[in-house]
C-alpha cells in the first residue's frame, strides 16, 4: 500500500494511503475511490463507499460544491511544478466553498512546496515516485512564522 503524507492535529505524518485513483465504468462497486470530475457530474449518486474527485487544473471547483455531502476527499492535481493554478483551486475551495474535508496535493509536488500548500489549506500530500519521505517531513518547517496570514494562520504576524 502506499504511503501519503497527512496533516494529523496540524503535525505532518506518514500514513497509509487508503484511496486509489479509477476511472473505470466499475468504480462505484469500489471503495475509497478517487474519479475525475466528468465521472463525478456523469454518476455520484452510485458509489458505495466513500468518494473522492480529482480536479485538474482547469477544472473549476465550484462544480464540486453541490456534492460535498458525498465527498470525503478532493485531490488537485498538479501536473508539473510550474503550474501553480492547484493553489488557486485550494484556496477557493477552503475559504470561498467552506470545503472541511481532506485536500489533497497529488502529481508534481515537491518538497520546496509542502509549506506553501499548507498555508493555502492542503492538509494531505502524495509525494511524487521516489520521493524522500524523511526530507519531506522536514520540509514543512523551513520558517519559523510566517509575516502575512492564510488559511492555516488568518492572522497576520503583527496580530499574534
Amino acid at each position: 500500500m502506499a504511503e501519503v503524507i497527512r496533516l494529523i492535529d496540524g503535525r505532518p505524518q506518514i500514513v497509509a494511503d487508503e484511496w486509489s485513483f479509477d476511472a473505470a465504468s466499475d468504480w462505484r462497486e469500489q471503495e475509497h475511490v478517487i474519479v475525475p470530475l466528468a465521472a463525478l457530474l456523469a454518476d455520484a449518486g452510485g458509489a458505495r463507499g466513500p468518494l473522492g474527485v480529482v480536479l485538474a487544473p482547469d477544472d473549476d471547483p465550484a462544480a464540486v460544491v453541490p456534492f460535498f455531502s458525498r465527498l470525503a476527499l478532493i485531490a488537485v492535481k498538479f501536473p508539473k511544478f510550474t503550474d501553480g493554478r492547484g493553489y488557486s483551486t485550494a484556496h477557493l475551495l477552503r475559504a470561498r466553498y467552506h470545503w472541511r474535508g481532506e485536500l489533497r496535493a497529488v502529481g508534481e509536488v515537491l518538497l520546496d512546496q509542502l509549506f506553501y500548500l499548507r498555508r493555502v489549506g492542503f492538509d494531505s500530500f502524495a509525494l511524487r515516485a521516489g520521493g524522500d519521505v524523511d526530507a519531506a517531513l522536514r520540509a514543512f518547517a523551513p520558517f519559523s512564522s510566517s509575516y502575512q496570514g492564510a488559511f492555516d494562520e488568518p492572522r497576520p504576524h503583527f496580530a499574534r
